[in-house]
């Protein structure tokens, strides 16, 4: 394989143009993760070359490709499973092509490999075909999901990643859900999520709020302790994770065992900050999940008036979104709420109109010993 000129390759015993290829993955993948480091920056004019062989001839490279996934020689396959990742990547026209071909059985076997650099290829192989929607079922109902689920708990950091991201895709088809659900992805995906790199987390966010909008996989996730990782998230607002995480959070705190377990790990104190310092975003996510918090439960209603929350809330019926605002006025109309945000708004009041003076509406609030005939002739 000989360089003919700088616009030019030799490949095959035949010539080809020289081929632009895109490697910005955010355009090509909606959870962002194909971006494993199978290919060295010396390959380079490799994946060129792959790529013009199969403008030139795709289905008999295709059906190549294909043939090489089931050979006797680990190398084979490896080599095969990273083609084939390729030019589902770059080529999406090809996806179909590829699984029409009959590569999605052969990938799925690579994926239970003993071999974690051919496990690798698989996973990332499979992940592209399924960003063809037309792939997704045929992915599904060949067996996938387990072996994908295995990945995510024995695989290279990135075929964790990519697996999650592989899982994201087959759970958007509703009659996955409860099947991947089943099949023990929750709690790897949660484990993903606390200790993954950040790709790890965003992509085991995105999966876990698409799996939870089955009601048994949101009971899945509480149990498996989502609530410690997604409330450390919320908390840490130069971690690019605050909206997911309190994404998932909105999705799951429909369910008591929710509601129970975010308290447990200090979620309003995070709530009541976000309320207080977020984006509008983050405030209506998070004022929305404190209404469901709050709605049937005096306890949890005077955790959250304990934490202050009620200068901030009255402030974002002013200043939110009218989402936002829709929310706050329910939470405010609850029984506790309706007595503390009276009390505020007079005080306020008499802040503004007596200045220095409000410290009699101080007293007044905490119960204290007056006199108030002194107070009111201070007061005149």
């Amino acid at each position: 394989m000989e360089k003919e000129n700088s616009g030019s390759f030799n490949y095959t015993g035949r010539s080809f143009s020289k081929l632009s290829v895109n490697d910005d993955s955010s355009a090509f993948s909606d959870c962002n993760s194909d971006r494993s480091g199978e290919f060295q920056t010396a390959s380079s004019q490799n994946r060129l070359l792959l790529l013009a062989c199969a403008a030139e001839n795709p289905d008999d490279l295709i059906r190549q490709l294909v043939s090489d996934l089931e050979s006797c020689s680990i190398d084979e396959q490896k080599q095969a499973a990273m083609e084939i990742r390729l030019l589902a990547k770059n080529k999406p026209e090809d996806r179909l092509k590829i699984a029409k071909a009959g590569a999605i059985k052969p990938l799925i076997s690579l994926i239970s490999s003993s071999d974690s650099q051919l496990q690798e290829y698989g996973v990332t192989a499979i992940l592209n075909l399924s960003l063809c929607d037309e792939n997704k079922e045929l992915i599904a109902s060949s067996g996938a999901i387990k072996p994908l689920v295995r990945a995510l708990r024995t695989g290279t950091p990135t075929a964790k990643e990519n697996a999650a991201c592989a899982l994201l895709r087959l759970s958007q088809m509703e009659e996955n859900k409860v099947a991947i659900g089943r099949s023990g992805a929750i709690p790897l995906l949660v484990n993903l999520l606390e200790t993954g790199a950040f790709r790890g987390k965003k992509d085991a966010a995105t999966a876990l709020y698409s799996l939870c909008s089955a009601k048994e996989n949101k009971i899945r996730a509480v149990q498996a302790g989502i609530m410690k990782p997604l409330v450390e998230l919320m908390a840490d607002f130069g971690s690019n994770m605050v909206d997911k995480s309190a994404f998932v959070l909105s999705l799951l705190i429909t369910v008591p065992e929710a509601k129970t377990a975010v308290v447990e790990e200090a979620g309003i104190p995070v709530l009541v900050e976000i309320i207080e310092v977020g984006s509008q975003r983050q405030k209506e996510i998070a004022v929305s999940i404190l209404l469901q918090i709050c709605e049937d439960n005096l306890v949890f209603r005077a955790m959250v008036a304990r934490e202050g929350a009620i200068p901030a809330l009255v402030a974002l019926t002013q200043s939110g979104t009218n989402r936002a605002k829709q929310k706050v006025s329910l939470i405010l109309n609850f029984r506790l709420f309706k007595t503390s945000c009276l009390l505020l708004l007079l005080q306020l009041t008499w802040h503004a109109c007596f200045g220095n003076q409000c410290r009699f509406v101080g007293y007044l609030f905490e119960g204290g010993d007056i006199d108030r005939s002194s107070t009111a002739t201070e007061i005149q």
